[in-house]
């Protein structure tokens, strides 16, 4: 931030607002440096000083590009091993990342949510959503997450074997207490209440 200021800019400049103001300024200190005692020695010192964090800061934005276009590219590799199924081999991409941001989280969320473990895909896009509040795209995936996990929490799960011997497993819906599930398990225990009457009645 220190060598933005030394050009009147900030980090959110363009690369032609950067190179213009260096331009200006080393206009200025190359032909001050010549002036006469103390004045000279400061325009040559800050000639110096521009030059460095000129060079730094061309470095350092030419770094950030790069990063920024190879990590989008990998993601997108990514996406489509999602896509393909290949969900081990888009984990392996993903734990190849360093630096984890917000869209990095998002395509973990995926890969959770593709193996169905839902707390875990929710913890991810939490995280996305907060490093990246703005992005529609994780507020709807985080919205349909958790209209599916509201979905399974009210569904059992259950296993039986059928008569050829092959097992089945489905989700059912639980009995809820009141309206017609009430009525037919009350009627259920009086039928067995009055089948042990009639055995205890028969045994006397």
């Amino acid at each position: 931030m220190d060598n933005y200021k030394l050009f009147g800019l900030d980090e959110n400049c363009t690369d032609e607002q950067l190179d213009s103001a260096y331009k200006e300024l080393k206009a200025k200190y190359a032909e001050d440096r010549f002036l006469e005692g103390e004045a000279g020695n400061e325009a040559a010192r800050k000639l110096t000083e521009l030059e460095n964090a000129y060079r730094d800061l061309v470095s350092l934005r030419r770094e950030r590009t790069e990063f920024f276009t190879e990590g989008n590219n990998a993601y997108q590799e990514i996406e489509k091993l999602i896509k393909e199924g290949k969900l081990q081999d888009a984990q392996y991409e993903l734990d190849k990342f360093n630096e984890r941001n917000a869209e990095w989280h998002y395509l973990q969320a995926v890969v959770f949510f593709k193996k169905n473990w839902n707390n875990e895909s929710k913890k991810q896009l939490e995280i996305a959503i907060q490093m990246d509040p703005d992005n529609q795209k994780y507020k709807n995936s985080y919205a349909k997450l958790n209209e599916r996990i509201k979905t399974e929490s009210n569904k059992s799960f259950t296993s039986y074997t059928s008569g050829d011997g092959n097992k089945y497993e489905q989700y059912e819906e639980p009995r809820q207490m009141g309206g017609d599930g009430c009525c037919q398990w009350c009627c259920e225990m009086a039928i067995c209440n009055m089948m042990l009457n009639c055995c205890c009645n028969s045994c006397g």
